[in-house]
């Protein structure tokens, strides 16, 4: 068989047809499928014909069908690389962030805008108004995160968290913010009330 051409391997003509060739080539794969070095002998002569059919076509001989694949282009494209996965965040944290709704968002942000308007704008009852504002932020808050999962004790705990670092990150922001800008008339503790209700609404809004 090692005297025979490609042509002769397979057992078709020189003028054999494309579809012709390959059928021979399937043929002779089922026939002698238990035979290692027999389909190697028979896929050594079918490729060696395509490269004979390829030196043609670049010739200019025949018109190759653009199905064929030669040998010299059966090369494993790369492996598409699969998009990085974002990465995720850590489970607890994903347990306690929630996907509010638009009506989730908007309700707390309308009351603590309003206790927010009423710390800056009645500055005249002094610290009582913003006690009292505080104290209403904080029921609001605490029925905002209540009502997501009912768990009274995490909602508080959320609640006097936010209360306690607005109050604090709002009185060292707001002594320095206020003393630079001399056009607002404003104390440092209606500033820091105001961004107390702000991390409250943020609370309220997307923890659960």
């Amino acid at each position: 068989m090692s005297d025979q051409n490609p042509y002769e391997k397979l057992g078709v003509s020189e003028e054999a047809s494309f579809d012709e060739i390959q059928d021979a080539r399937n043929r002779l794969f089922e026939q002698h499928s238990s035979d290692a070095k027999h389909l190697e002998v028979i896929e050594a002569a079918y490729d060696a014909i395509l490269m004979d059919r390829l030196r043609m076509r670049q010739e200019g001989k025949i018109k190759v069908p653009e199905r064929i694949r030669f040998p010299e282009l059966r090369v494993q494209s790369p492996p598409k690389e699969s998009p990085t996965p974002r990465e995720q965040s850590p489970a607890w944290l994903q347990r306690m962030l929630d996907q509010p709704t638009p009506a989730d968002i908007l309700l707390p942000g309308a009351w603590f805008l309003g206790l927010s308007s009423i710390s800056l704008f009645y500055p005249e009852g002094g610290d009582q108004v913003l006690q009292l504002a505080l104290v209403v932020g904080i029921g609001t808050s605490i029925y905002f995160l209540n009502r997501k999962e009912g768990k009274f004790g995490r909602a508080v705990l959320f609640t006097l968290g936010s209360l306690i670092i607005g109050l604090i990150v709002g009185g060292l922001v707001g002594s320095w913010f206020l003393s630079q800008i001399s056009f607002i008339t404003l104390e440092t503790n209606q500033f820091s009330t105001v961004v107390t209700f702000i991390l409250l609404w943020l609370v309220s809004s997307f923890l659960r």
